[in-house]
Formats: structure tokens, sequence, C-alpha cells
């Protein structure tokens, strides 16, 4: 009879704990349900977008691809007009499906991205924001009308101090490139002309000839290995340069002239920071948070998916 007690306790409080561990459990879960509420209401409006993306992908792939390839050059007018009335009018004459409203600089660059630019030191204007997408997106190497060095100063501020800067007048030039090419730096060549030296010809053709595993490129009368991880920024700072169509199809031409609006916000910050300094220095500060809050927020989100898929229901609970 007391084996039988002993037998009836153990089972007893094997049943307790089992009861209370489930009872944890559930709270756990609700904790986690409650806690991930906001979350699940902006999934199911994501799943919902993503259901219509999946029918308008094409247009809006369309016409964010075009505006890579051909918006850089023009000015702020004239790249407005191109796409809102001639791409999205032949876009619509063709029946082809689109987002209602769509902005092609939406579709390159979410909010997130467009705050790090700003950390890094590009004008929050719309066309520096537009050039910006352009230059992350494109596959030929960009070509920047510079005149302000605003652009220049954006992609210092995003490759940092290790980047290359030369220009085609200096010695030695040449032998700089190679090095950068087979080494994997990010080279910029500044200060370019209107004519740019035929020997960098197969490198902005992207001319590449595999051998073996690796691919090589011809600088001159060597062939130079290169470097998965090498970048190239040309830079010019004439204010209306004519390119040969042999440039204008090796290169990304972009215009970073600054804008009416630009140079409006810069000189009124100049102004402030003269007579308010207090001020200004506010602002930035509240503006430098901002961004900081946006790119926080997309990498918790981000973060908060992957840990999700990756970890076990049991582990969660």
């Amino acid at each position: 009879m007391k084996a039988q007690l002993y037998e009836a306790e153990a089972a007893k409080k094997r049943v307790e704990d089992e009861a209370q561990a489930l009872q944890d459990q559930l709270d756990l879960a609700n904790r986690l349900v409650g806690g991930l509420a906001d979350e699940n209401a902006r999934w199911k409006n994501n799943v919902v977008s993503f259901k219509e993306e999946r029918v308008t992908m094409v247009g809006d792939a369309l016409v964010s691809a075009a505006f890579v390839s051909y918006i850089g050059p023009f000015s702020a007018s004239f790249r407005s007009g191109l796409w809102k009335d001639t791409w999205l009018a032949d876009i619509e004459s063709r029946k082809i499906p689109r987002t209602n409203g769509i902005d092609p600089l939406e579709v390159l660059a979410t909010a997130a991205d467009q705050a790090v630019w700003k950390t890094e030191g590009l004008p929050a204007d719309r066309v520096s924001l537009e050039n910006a997408s352009v230059v992350v997106s494109c596959n030929r190497y960009p070509l920047l009308i510079d005149p302000q060095l605003q652009g220049q100063k954006w992609i210092k501020g995003r490759e940092g101090s290790e980047m290359i800067t030369i220009q085609l007048s200096q010695k030695n030039w040449l032998k700089k490139v190679e090095m950068a090419v087979s080494n994997g730096n990010v080279l910029m060549i500044e200060a370019i002309g209107q004519d740019i030296d035929a020997i960098l010809d197969p490198l902005l053709s992207r001319q590449f000839v595999k051998k073996g595993k690796s691919f090589t490129v011809r600088l001159g009368a060597e062939d130079v290995e290169l470097s998965p991880s090498f970048k190239l920024y040309l830079q010019t700072k004439l204010i209306n340069p004519h390119y040969k169509p042999e440039t204008a199809a090796q290169c990304t031409i972009i215009n970073f002239i600054v804008t009416e609006s630009g140079l409006e916000d810069q000189l009124l910050a100049m102004v402030v920071k003269f007579e308010k300094p207090d001020l200004e220095q506010s602002k930035e500060e509240l503006v430098n948070k901002q961004n900081e809050f946006q790119i926080t927020l997309a990498k918790l989100e981000s973060a908060l998916l992957q840990n999700l898929s990756d970890a076990d229901p049991a582990t969660i609970l």
C-alpha cells in the first residue's frame, strides 16, 4: 500500500509539474502574441500589399530600371516630366500593370536607405536622393557631374577613408589603377575632362576575360586580375560636359549639380547657423536622431523576422 501511495504521489507530482509548465508556456505565448500585436497588423497589411505587388511588379520594375538607366544626366524638371508624363503614359497605353502613384525612388530605396545616405553626408533634397538611388542600383560605373562636389562628399562619407582618389594628370596614375583593380579597393578618378583616356576603355566597358576562377582586364599592355570587391567612381567638375556616345554607353552619367531647392535649404541653414547657432544645432541633432531612428527601426524589424524564422517554437515559448 505504501509503495502504491508513493507511486500515486509521484504521478501526481509529475502531472502538477507538467500542468505548471504548460501554464507557464501559455502565459509566455500570450505575452508574445500581445507583444507582437502591432507587428501582426503590419504583417497582414504587408501580405495584402505583396499580393498586389505580384501583379504590379512588372510595370514598377520597368519604370525603375528605365529610371536607373536613363534619368541620371537630366535636371529635376526634365526628370519629372519624363517619367511622370511620358513613361507612365506609355505603360498605361500598353496596359502593363503598375502601382497607382508609383514613385521610382520609393521602389529603389526605402526610408531607411535614404536615412543612411543622409547620415553619410548626402543633401536631403529630392534630386540628390534620386542620384544616390541610381548610384547604388546601376551596374555600370557611375560618372558624376559634380561641380559643387556634393556627390564626391557623399561617396567619401559612404566608402570611408580607405577610398583611393586619383587624377589622370598625376604621374603613374595607371599603376595606381592597376593596384586598385587587383587589390579590390574603392577608386575614384576625379576632375576628369570630356575625353577619358582610351586605356580605361576595357575597364569601363567591363571587357573582363575569365581565366580559371578569376577575371582579368587589359590595362595598357598588361592583363590585370580583377578583384570582386573593386569599385570605381568617376567625377567631373565640368558644369555641362559633352561626352561621346561610347562614354555614355560605358558609364552611368549622373547629374549632381545643386538644385534651386537644395541651394535654398543650404543657404537657409547657413543664415540660421550665423544668426541663431543654437537653433541650427538643435535642428541638426533632431534630424540626425530621426535618421538614426529610421535605420534602427528597419534593423529591428528585419532582426525580429529573422529570429522568429530561425527559432524553434518550443524555444520561443
